[in-house]
């Protein structure tokens, strides 16, 4: 059986300006809806055959929109939602999804949080705590600037497996590459955690980027994680203020070219699968 071509990392959202504030300048062309529908055409358009739907407000609301969408197209392999983990009685929010088999993890948007150290938490590592019991991945979203604490807290969590999102949003428009690099590569001996090569466009010059800007991040993390922790993810429908679906894609699978078809396929796919069990 082909190893499935996975998008580890698309939104969709009913867009309002309330719901959307941080579509600032320059982002009117994702400042409408984005269903199914056009991520079905999306996918398409890069060859791939699945997704995982992420999070992009924190609201329970969202969480059940999402998986009602995941119930009626299958090439919506999966969903990250969101819980208010620092509540103290969140397991039974959890509990609510157990019979949701769509539901493969869980996201706080972390690098909006007001406390760089908000990660650390004992409320919110409380809450971190009764993931595993649901069989539940935990998405982390993060700056650079949040790395050194990040690698804490996962520390605190042995046995719980992490996704870092967007290759932990390096400052890829100022062509500065430490000390993400250094604790990226400290990051990466923890090994339950994956890293998605996805969002990246986004933290590059939108209008001037190239390639060129890019290979140094997504070889870093290639090297560090290996191709059995890596994933492809697209940030869609984010990316399209930078970039279209295709080119990104194109971008990823020339910057793997040089592995074996085994490894390109892990990165491709098979990874997702692993990580979210999809």
């Amino acid at each position: 059986m082909p190893v499935p071509r996975i998008d580890s990392h698309h939104h969709l959202w009913h867009y309002t300006k309330e719901d959307y504030g941080w579509m600032g300048e320059g982002m009117e062309a994702i400042r409408r809806d984005f269903f199914p529908e056009d991520l079905k055409k999306a996918l398409d358009a890069g060859g791939l055959n699945g997704a995982v739907a992420v999070q992009a407000r924190q609201s329970l609301e969202e969480t059940d929109w999402l998986l009602k969408f995941s119930e009626t197209n299958p090439f919506m392999r999966g969903v990250v939602g969101w819980v208010p983990l620092v509540n103290a009685d969140v397991e039974k929010d959890l509990a609510k999804y157990k019979g949701h088999k769509k539901l493969k993890g869980i996201r706080h948007v972390l690098h909006d949080e007001a406390d760089d150290f908000y990660m650390l938490r004992v409320d919110f590592n409380k809450g971190i705590e009764k993931l595993k019991k649901f069989g539940l991945v935990y998405d982390i979203l993060i700056f650079e600037k949040h790395l050194l604490q990040t690698i804490k807290f996962v520390d605190m969590h042995p046995n719980q497996v992490f996704v870092v999102d967007h290759v932990a949003k390096p400052r890829i428009k100022a062509h500065v590459i430490s000390p993400w690099k250094e604790n990226m590569a400290e990051l990466a001996k923890r090994q339950n955690v994956y890293c998605k090569i996805s969002g990246m466009v986004t933290e590059a010059d939108w209008k001037t980027w190239t390639e060129a800007d890019l290979r140094p991040y997504i070889d870093h993390v290639l090297q560090v994680f290996g191709p059995k922790r890596c994933m492809f993810g697209s940030d869609w429908p984010v990316a399209l203020v930078a970039s279209d679906y295709k080119r990104w894609v194109g971008i990823v699978e020339k910057a793997i070219s040089g592995l074996s078809k085994a490894e390109q396929e892990r990165i491709m796919g098979g990874t997702a699968v692993e990580a979210y069990k999809l």
